[in-house]
């Protein structure tokens, strides 16, 4: 269920209840750091016939985008769309159901691209293995947003969808384990780079998750608890604030 959910990659039916979407929930990092992987061979690929590092940056974030099927910016861009309203959590939620993007999402979304590719793009133009170590570290970081945002006491926002199917499901320890484990994919693909760069990497993931956390505060107290689009948007914010946080890395490295 976790590589169904989370990615374009068709995975057969099995027993879906909230049992199992606990355990995808919680595997979330793991399906995070497959889905760096693909991106950071295309970035390699790309800087070994010498393309530019900011041409590579975009490839890297577009394959993620296909293989996610822009699932995460659209929740990116609808949450922002519904903060962005104004309106109370019912009237806020209507405008997230709705299938356009309005000014505020469209606003999200460019400067969340905008962002992610500057930073990817002048680690890559320095090292390419800095660049494929932060890819990896920044996805991974914005899986474990996921899974942070399902554990006990983070309430669904509406009573059906994605976000009231899986809202709780993670259990603390379990959470934790995907957190440490987490670190501990983000140090060893940036290992290439350097060990400073490895615990820059590390240091990414724990800045995306606070990242995240303070935007799931916001949405909580905006909306009530998650939904699906919030889940994704929680993921992208802490994909960018890695992948910035990796930059600076790799600027002080």
């Amino acid at each position: 269920m976790s590589a169904g959910t989370l990615t374009a990659v068709p995975v057969g039916a099995g027993r879906v209840d909230r049992t199992v979407a606990g355990r995808a929930m919680s595997l979330a990092p793991l399906v995070g750091a497959g889905l760096g992987l693909g991106a950071a061979l295309v970035l390699l690929a790309a800087r070994a016939l010498d393309l530019p590092g900011l041409l590579a940056a975009a490839l890297a974030i577009g394959v993620l985008a296909l293989l996610t099927r822009g699932l995460h910016l659209d929740g990116l861009a609808d949450l922002a769309d519904g903060l962005g309203s104004g309106r109370p959590a019912e009237g806020a939620l209507e405008v997230m159901r709705r299938s356009d993007i309005g000014p505020f999402g469209v606003v999200a979304l460019v400067l969340v691209l905008l962002v992610q590719v500057a930073a990817l793009g002048g680690i890559a133009e320095a090292s390419p293995a800095a660049g494929a170590g932060a890819v990896v570290a920044a996805v991974v970081a914005g899986r474990l947003a996921i899974t942070l945002a399902c554990v006990p006491g983070v309430p669904p926002a509406r009573p059906e969808g994605l976000g009231a199917f899986v809202a709780g499901t993670v259990p603390w320890g379990a959470a934790a384990g995907a957190s440490a484990g987490a670190l501990a994919a983000a140090a060893l693909a940036g290992l290439a780079a350097g060990p400073a760069f490895a615990a820059g990497c590390a240091a990414a993931v724990a800045v995306g998750a606070g990242a995240a956390a303070a935007l799931l505060h916001r949405a909580r107290r905006r909306l009530g608890g998650i939904t699906g689009d919030v889940l994704g948007a929680l993921a992208e914010t802490a994909t960018t604030a890695a992948l910035v946080t990796t930059a600076i890395a790799a600027q002080a490295g």
